[in-house]
């Protein structure tokens, strides 16, 4: 048998709630598959920061990267840590770590699930959206300037690439605020060139998204390698769509989309529509992935801390994020199997929580699905 030791970060909020009943989906299809995990309990969040005053230490950074997945469940709680702190100090840090510069976010409608779109079905929704994850306007280099002259010195560091920027910046306003974006040749070369495969596997259709008609020198430069990446997969059909425009095709024309590839920015906001059309936050799923290092499986939604303890969200997202974690492990059948049952469960109309339609509790989806995995694997 498989053993499989993977580290999970419950988090903050409905973090520990949500992530609890992956594992148990994830367990119960180790007993049909053949696996069994042994799982790292790693205690990073809010509680965490208030406690030692970090937000996550570098032995801690080394000691994850000795695996190749993490599991976690949600990280924020204004009430106690001021907003950003952990996102930036976490989460960023962590992708930026392990240089995960892919963002994998699927996007389908499952059977039994209600689109806000009308007469839009299962047939219609189902594409993926792939969101450069390290660099653009996230790359965290910007600043201020008051009345005058002022100097800023900037510098980015990424695994692929360093660059240092020295501002004399001269304005006779009161105070300025910029943010630089920033795409390099080797950064956008990559995520376009996975994007390209994962056509390749799907239906050979690949939508790119920038706003080259405003910011014509980083999205255009985009356009650039998108193109150049192109000349070796000559199967795969293209297309250019403005960031404005792909929000109102989502919406139209969701069965047009097969894979679709964004900057950070842009990536970030279309996905969140992405949920949306999918049924909600609650059933959206995301991985942010380096494909030679480690990665780490979450669900899209936050942490909602006014939830903590009610045993009322939605895990689904969560346990969907289990399901894209086991595949990237090389568990295929185990993640199509946990698919399955999610879809089931959603089908069948029974056990569903309260944003569903439904009063059923956190635990009872999670024990649902888990149930209806083992009763697969004995068919």
């Amino acid at each position: 048998m498989t053993s499989y030791k993977i580290p999970v970060i419950p988090g903050d909020g409905i973090g520990p709630e949500v992530i609890a009943e992956g594992k148990k989906v994830v367990e119960a299809a180790g007993e049909v598959y053949g696996y069994d995990v042994d799982w790292v309990v790693m205690p990073l969040g809010a509680d965490h920061y208030l406690e030692t005053g970090e937000t996550v230490s570098e032995d801690t950074l080394r000691e994850l990267g000795g695996y190749r997945a993490i599991y976690l469940g949600s990280l924020g709680d204004e009430r106690k840590v001021k907003t950003g702190i952990l996102e930036k100090g976490v989460l960023l840090k962590m992708r930026f770590y392990f240089d995960q510069y892919i963002n994998l976010r699927p996007v389908k409608l499952l059977e039994g699930v209600d689109t806000p779109i009308k007469n839009k079905t299962s047939k219609d929704i189902d594409f993926y959206v792939v969101r450069e994850n390290t660099e653009d306007f996230y790359a965290g280099i910007g600043g201020r300037g008051v009345k005058g002259l002022s100097h800023q010195h900037l510098k980015l560091m990424r695994e692929t690439f360093s660059a240092k920027f020295d501002l004399d910046v001269l304005t006779d306003s009161d105070e300025i605020a910029y943010q630089i974006g920033v795409i390099s040749k080797e950064g956008t070369w990559r995520i376009i060139d996975y994007s390209y495969k994962l056509a390749q596997q799907r239906h050979k259709h690949l939508s790119s998204v920038d706003k080259a008609n405003v910011m014509t020198d980083i999205y255009g430069f985009w356009r650039e390698i998108f193109q150049d990446v192109g000349k070796g997969y000559p199967d795969v059909k293209t297309d250019f769509n403005f960031v404005d425009a792909v929000t109102m095709w989502f919406v139209k024309n969701p069965e047009f989309f097969d894979v679709v590839v964004a900057p950070n920015m842009f990536g970030d906001i279309i996905t969140d529509l992405g949920a949306m059309i999918q049924g909600g936050l609650g059933l959206a799923p995301g991985g942010n992935i380096n494909p030679e290092g480690t990665s780490m499986f979450e669900p899209m939604g936050g942490s909602a801390p006014r939830y903590k303890g009610l045993n009322k969200v939605n895990p689904i997202a969560t346990i969907w994020a289990g399901a894209l974690m086991m595949e990237y492990l090389g568990e295929k059948e185990a993640a199509g199997g946990i698919l399955t049952a999610i879809e089931k469960n959603l089908v069948d109309r029974k056990v569903r929580t309260y944003d569903l339609g439904g009063s059923s509790k956190t635990s009872d989806v999670g024990s649902d699905i888990a149930r209806i995995v083992k009763e697969q694997g004995r068919v």
